[in-house]
């Protein structure tokens, strides 16, 4: 359904061009989820928004974005608005309080969007069935504004938005952040009932334990660029990459082993050096290391790391 080939994108500051995601690459079958993960800045919500071209601020350099074999990235702008965008594939922005007007009921923020897309069915009825596929009951939702919802209503309010104009993808880019560990759990077995009743899912966060709730396959980014990509069950049981490995070992388990940190500090990604940017971080570096490593075939994916030449 949807192919992500050698995508780069680039934000230019006073000090330089930052190189926010540089040559992603994966690919997603309809009704499969995708798990992409990273601390922050590493570019895993420049990737998002570049997929669904809303990239305030940059603009993509190179590479691809294949939806059902249409190159989309290279669709006029009208086209895109009129046919994909929330149409076919949809985001659920990070922070569910930003993407709502503080002036505008929920109702009239869902007419906005519906009128913006040319919605041409039932409005009403739309609109109803999305909130109450999100578990929030009644029209009584409609009529509030949102600083009269708690954190966890305004978070599915914004996926309701995303979902109002059935489409295939959902791209969400951290929608359990900031909310409790219930609402989390409701909210990532919403993401579980629409995959199962057939969308794909592409997830972004930086909680690898919610990825392992819902993600059929995951791609670990780190300095913009995706490092290892392979099925959910190969990155938590066999990780490749020093980084991913890392990142699991960061996580407080059950058993009583204390958490490991990763030392040092993430890249500069204004102009990069071409090398392994985990180098300096790494403690399997090697001399080679100083020269930028290309993909090495996985049994379900691909590391860009020395170690597997």
């Amino acid at each position: 359904m949807l192919e992500v080939k050698d995508l780069t994108a680039r934000y230019q500051t006073m000090r330089g061009a930052v190189h926010a995601v540089e040559g992603a690459s994966f690919s997603l079958k309809l009704g499969e989820s995708m798990g992409i993960a990273g601390e922050s800045a590493c570019g895993k919500s420049t990737l998002g928004l570049a997929i669904i071209r809303m990239l305030q601020g940059g603009r993509v350099i190179s590479g691809s974005v294949l939806l059902d074999g249409r190159d989309i990235l290279a669709m006029p702008e009208d086209k895109f608005d009129s046919e994909v965008r929330w149409k076919s594939i949809s985001m659920v922005f990070q922070g569910a309080m930003n993407s709502l007007d503080p002036v505008f009921t929920i109702r009239e923020q869902f007419v906005e969007l519906l009128e913006q897309h040319n919605f041409e069915g039932d409005a009403g009825k739309a609109i109803s069935d999305a909130i109450r596929a999100v578990g929030l009951g009644g029209d009584e939702v409609l009529k509030k504004y949102p600083h009269e919802l708690s954190g966890g209503m305004k978070q599915r309010v914004v996926i309701a938005m995303g979902l109002v104009l059935g489409p295939r993808l959902v791209i969400a880019d951290e929608p359990t952040t900031a909310l409790d560990v219930l609402i989390q759990a409701q909210v990532i077995n919403f993401f579980k009932r629409l995959k199962k009743d057939g969308m794909s899912i592409v997830m972004i966060t930086h909680d690898l334990a919610v990825l392992s709730e819902i993600a059929d396959r995951i791609g670990i980014m780190y300095g913009g660029q995706m490092v290892e990509l392979g099925s959910a069950r190969d990155i938590y049981r066999s990780p490749k990459h020093p980084y991913t490995r890392g990142l699991l070992a960061s996580i407080p388990t059950l058993h009583g082993e204390r958490p490991k940190y990763i030392r040092g500090s993430p890249p500069d990604l204004v102009e990069p050096e071409k090398r392994c940017l985990f180098y300096d971080r790494c403690p399997e570096a090697m001399d080679k290391c100083r020269r930028e490593p290309p993909n090495f075939e996985t049994d379900s994916g691909y590391v860009k790391c020395w170690l597997y030449e």
